[in-house]
């Protein structure tokens, strides 16, 4: 196959299933209204999680997570290549962002991305998630945790993989993720962010 013709494709299976909305899916699946009309209006599992229902939450990050990892290892499976594996799964993780099924406003992609690294470069994500538990742990700041987890992603990517590929493409999804959480960052510094189990929590999702 042209390597340019399967990185194409590879990209396009990427998008289409960062495309599934399992927010809204697992919401009506549970019989729970639109999460974009509540809470943050977040499409993703934290939001979701401010319905009342853990198995709809956890049936939304599931599935946001297997989108990344679905991605990678279905390009795999069709024999495309580590380099189109990894794109496949950036795609993903913008499809999950910027989601043509919601009119490209869909969640801050942080289950997605830790599908993307867990399936491209198992050790790498569970860096990445070691480092997201423990901020959380400590600080109680889902937001924060995913920021610190995602600017510390492309660093150890580096170094554990030595791959420019690899860390450039981790360094993209840090930097989208980072944007999308703009407005946790501005919670943090103004010392208004809520913490995990708050009533008003706006974190991560």
């Amino acid at each position: 196959m042209n390597s340019a013709f399967s990185i194409a494709i590879a990209i396009a299976l990427g998008y289409a299933l960062g495309c599934i909305p399992f927010a809204v899916v697992s919401s009506r699946l549970f019989g729970l209204a639109d999460p974009r009309t509540y809470g943050s209006g977040n499409p993703g599992a934290t939001n979701v999680l401010r319905s009342g229902n853990k198995k709809a939450a956890l049936t939304t990050l599931i599935g946001d997570a297997l989108k990344g990892c679905v991605a990678v290892w279905l390009v795999r499976a069709l024999g495309m290549g580590d380099n189109a594996a990894l794109l496949a799964g950036v795609a993903a993780f913008v499809g999950h962002v910027f989601p043509v099924t919601l009119g490209f406003r869909g969640g801050k992609g942080v289950a997605t991305a830790a599908g993307v690294m867990l399936a491209a470069e198992p050790m790498v994500g569970l860096i990445a998630l070691g480092i997201w538990l423990a901020v959380a742990l400590i600080t109680r700041y889902s937001s924060l945790a995913a920021l610190v987890a995602a600017c510390s992603a492309p660093i150890s990517g580096l170094l554990y993989t030595q791959s420019a590929v690899v860390c450039g493409a981790l360094a993209a999804m840090s930097g989208l993720l980072i944007w999308r959480h703009a407005d946790n960052i501005r919670r943090l510094m103004n010392g208004t962010e809520s913490r995990i189990g708050g009533k008003k929590a706006q974190n991560a999702g």
